[in-house]
């Protein structure tokens, strides 16, 4: 075996990625084994590695690391996402940088810019990903953009529009001013913020009366188009038929009645702007009202606001409520709380806007995607609970808004032949979209340059919607090899934040294009959170540098930080101890090897402790392989962590190893020293998927093995079905013994070289088969039998027999005496408490089964201690 020098992660985590990466153990192709696949979740092509992605990958590589071990043929696709919208704004603020506009280049001009700035700085997350370990089959590596990509959604959105889904039409969409382009339901986040209402006088034309409206948007009054009050509110009959007139402005604007109006809300008189609410444009349309749009793309005023034509939305605001107030028309203004739209991308507030729009009709394509999830159950969502999110979301599914007034992303293959908004065709390439105008048209000297492609983008998640599929082309060659193999894959793991944007709609194009689950399990990761609760972000400086974390720390130590504290579905509290407690992990069982690593070996018996020690740890191994297989089974990945931290830290190296160790400056027997290191390679075969580099470090100092040889490539281990929980229960017998004795050293300060007696009292027969374990672990000399209480000695009981430890001139007896009768009592007490319950009918009665049994035990022990007590109370009177 290999001399080894201190830990340094640096130095083995470079080492084996390198030796991976060159052995080709990520890279998978269809062959006679089971296929286990995960597709990554696309990160975006703009990002950089943060807490969240450190997670993600971490519990997929976990995944894709055990599937290997397991014979599987593992595959896990990379890829990023081209990010329309966040992508598009770092292209436009580099060229600003650079002094130039994005309205002053063509669209193709643009996009070389964007295609230069991706090519630049798009690979950063995925090589940030490799030094976290994971362990992807790079040359696999998609892009949402990618050309086959591409197609694949041209493809999916013409197919789409002949079925007569997709449609265009002219909606109330929600308009982010910053990003310029529309944004679908789901991508605006709801705020609530403090605000003002605004009460303000609108005079009856040909009339000296007014009425009163109430309103948060002083600024939209040059789009009022009507007020409106409930046809049986008797307030304002008097204003049946009349007409008002828009304070500033000047212009009339008829009163209408309709019953939407809240007579209990506000003043009961409603302003009407269709240009600028969904509701308010229900009610112009259902009336006949005229649409007056107030706002440029940028949310700045247009001439149609008269002197604020340029002003900024909330700037205007300020000053028409000042005007208002000194042409004496704000009566007066509250503090309102105010549910405000924003931006999931940008944070901008967004505008309600009138615009021609592509849309998706949802309806009929979410009904197999809702039966396969709560129904039928061919996908699991883990844990249970996000799937009555899911349900919520999917029985209330709307149309999606699918366009976006966007340059990077792919166009919308709708091509515009004439004068009117309707003189279109959808085809997959222009070619053939000449062919269908021209016979849509009855016009066959129509040519390629009479053609004008639609403008708009279509949103980001349109493709990534078919990323299982078309990472395998299976929507361009539904019939290949690939697609066939791979697909469905078995495990996604995302953040519920995506649960509809991305999980449901990948749910729905799986049935419309395979007729299947495109996964069979999703795991929910939590969000990661600071110690305070709060979401990690940039603005609040409590986002830590993940790249720094795993310099300081390593990446198996920052791995095993993640994972000890997030439970699926829950939030991560994150604290860089943590990372630490990952970091002293790898250093203890690096520490452990070293350990073995220095004992010499001899052609001699094998000591009866250490015979037994390797029998008890292969039973402990399997009943926590077990324990593992079912966390793994249920998704509880910091479990399964938690459980091979246990055996590892406690079992291993607290017990196994103190045991096997041989005496100071002596040999161990070679049994020993084998059985060890095929016990310490199951130990590592488990650790690996959590602790890929310090494991396979390891487990390559241990012998002289080939490539196939490697950690990555050996086989899970087996576990027998049967525990040996007769030998667990004498060897825990035998750990309590050891810690009594433990305790009274501690107490009494006798050094642990310092050999002690100990005898045994029972009065049933006892085994004492672990009594070379005790001895070797408490340094005794032989365990005695004794038929009576041995006086002069200090004692603790375990279970039903009573230890002796004599220690004659080694104690102050009146200060013990003291201590154990203070002991005694305070055990009466608590037996007095505990038979005061199970004296209790009504307990005893409504009491589980459980429970009850639980009293009883506290009952028998409680009485067992004070006759141990009063008994050692006896041997030190004398």
């Amino acid at each position: 075996m290999e001399k080894m020098t201190k830990y340094s992660p640096s130095e083995i985590e470079a080492q084996w990625y390198t030796y991976w990466m060159d052995h080709n153990f990520f890279a998978s192709t269809p062959d006679h084994r089971t296929p286990y696949t995960i597709v990554i979740p696309p990160p975006n092509v703009t990002g950089v590695l943060h807490m969240g992605h450190m997670l993600n990958n971490t519990i997929q590589d976990v995944l894709i690391r055990k599937a290997r071990l397991q014979g599987y043929n593992a595959c896990w696709v990379p890829g990023t996402d081209h990010a329309s919208i966040a992508t598009e704004a770092k292209v436009v603020a580099k060229l600003k940088e650079q002094g130039i506009a994005k309205q002053d280049l063509s669209r193709e001009e643009f996009l070389e810019h964007a295609w230069a700035w991706k090519n630049k700085y798009g690979g950063v997350i995925l090589e940030q990903l490799k030094k976290l370990g994971c362990s992807c089959d790079w040359d696999r590596t998609a892009f949402t953009m990618d050309p086959k990509m591409s197609e694949s959604v041209i493809k999916v959105f013409v197919d789409l529009y002949n079925k007569g889904l997709i449609y265009r039409g002219n909606r109330m969409v929600n308009w982010d001013p910053e990003a310029l382009t529309t944004l679908s339901d789901e991508e605006v986040i709801y705020e609530e913020r403090q605000g003002l209402l605004y009460y303000i006088s609108y005079a009856i034309s040909g009339t000296d009366a007014t009425l009163t409206i109430a309103t948060t948007r002083p600024e939209t009054i040059f789009g009022d188009t009507a007020i409106c009050i409930h046809p049986e509110d008797e307030r304002f009959t008097h204003l049946h038929g009349k007409k008002a007139i828009v304070p500033i402005c000047g212009r009339e604007i008829p009163i209408v009645l309709d019953p939407y109006v809240d007579m209990e809300f506000g003043t009961g008189c409603l302003k009407v702007t269709p240009a600028h609410d969904v509701n308010d444009k229900a009610l112009g349309e259902k009336h006949g009202l005229e649409i007056i749009d107030i706002f440029n793309a940028n949310a700045s005023l247009n001439a149609n606001a008269l002197q604020y034509e340029g002003l900024d939305r909330f700037e205007a605001r300020k000053q028409v409520a000042k005007d208002l107030d000194l042409g004496g028309f704000l009566i007066k203004t509250e503090p309102h709380l105010n549910k405000v739209g924003t931006s999931e991308r940008t944070k901008a507030v967004i505008e309600p806007r009138l615009s021609d729009q592509w849309f998706l009709k949802m309806e009929e394509l979410a009904k197999p995607a809702l039966k396969a999830v709560l129904e039928d159950q061919e996908i699991h969502l883990f844990p249970k609970k996000f799937e009555n999110t899911y349900r919520h979301w999917m029985e209330n599914i709307r149309d999606w808004n699918i366009s976006r007034q966007l340059w990077w992303g792919q166009q919308i293959p709708a091509f515009y032949y004439g004068p009117t908004k309707e003189d279109f065709v959808v085809a997959e390439t222009a070619e053939k979209a000449l062919s269908l105008a021209q016979e849509k048209s009855g016009n066959k000297n129509l040519s390629l340059a009479d053609l004008k492609q639609d403008e708009d983008a279509l949103d980001t998640w349109f493709s990534s919607w078919l990323w299982p599929m078309s990472v395998f082309n299976g929507v361009l060659e539904p019939e290949n090899e690939e697609i066939q193999y791979y697909y469905p894959t078995n495990d996604l793991v995302t953040g519920p934040d995506i649960l509809f944007f991305w999980v449901a709609r990948m749910i729905v194009a799986g049935y419309e294009y395979r007729d299947t689950k495109p996964f069979t399990n999703v795991y929910f990761t939590g969000l990661v959170r600071d110690k305070q609760r709060r979401k990690m972000s940039k603005s609040l400086g409590n986002s830590p540098d993940a790249l720094k974390l795993i310099k300081d720390y390593g990446a198996d130590g920052v791995r095993v930080g993640l994972l000890l504290s997030a439970a699926a579905g829950n939030d991560l509290m994150f604290d860089e101890a943590l990372c630490q407690q990952g970091k002293n992990f790898a250093n203890k069982i690096w520490n452990g090897f070293n350990l073995i690593q220095s004992w010499e070996v001899a052609d001699i018996p094998q000591p009866e402790a250490a015979k037994i020690a390797i029998e008890w740890y292969r039973e402990v191994f399997n009943k926590t392989l077990l324990e593992i297989e079912d966390h793994f089974s249920k998704y509880r990945i910091s479990d399964a962590l938690m459980a091979i931290y246990k055996l590892l830290w406690d079992d291993y190296s607290s017990w196994l190893l103190e045991l096997v160790k041989p005496p100071y400056q002596q040999p161990v027997d070679r049994e020993t020293k084998n059985q060890l290191l095929h016990l310490l390679e199951n130990n590592l075969k488990i650790l690996h998927p959590f602790m890929p580099f310090l494991s396979e470090d390891l487990w390559q100092k241990m012998a002289v093995r080939s490539p196939e040889e490697a950690l990555i490539v050996s086989t899970w281990p087996k576990s027998a079905k049967e525990v040996n929980n007769a030998l667990l229960s004498d060897f825990e017998t035998a750990q309590q013994i050891v810690s009594g004795v433990r305790t009274i050293r501690k107490e009494k300060q006798i050094p642990n070289k310092e050999v002690l007696d100990l005898f045994q009292f029972s009065e049933t027969e006892t085994s004492h088969t672990m009594n070379a374990v005790v001895e070797k672990l408490a340094n005794l000399n032989p365990v005695q039998q004794t038929q009576a209480p041995v006086a002069g000695a200090l004692s603790f009981r375990v279970a039903s027999v009573e230890y002796f430890v004599p220690i004659a001139g080694a104690i102050d007896v009146s200060a013990e005496i003291k201590k154990v009768t203070d002991e005694l009592h305070y055990t009466q007490g608590f037996l007095k408490s505990v038979e005061k319950k199970l004296a209790n009918e009504r307990f005893v009665s409504n009491a589980p089964e459980k429970v009850l049994a639980m009293e009883k035990k506290k009952q028998s022990d409680a009485l067992a201690k004070i006759e141990t007590l009063k008994q050692s109370l006896v041997y030190l009177k004398g």
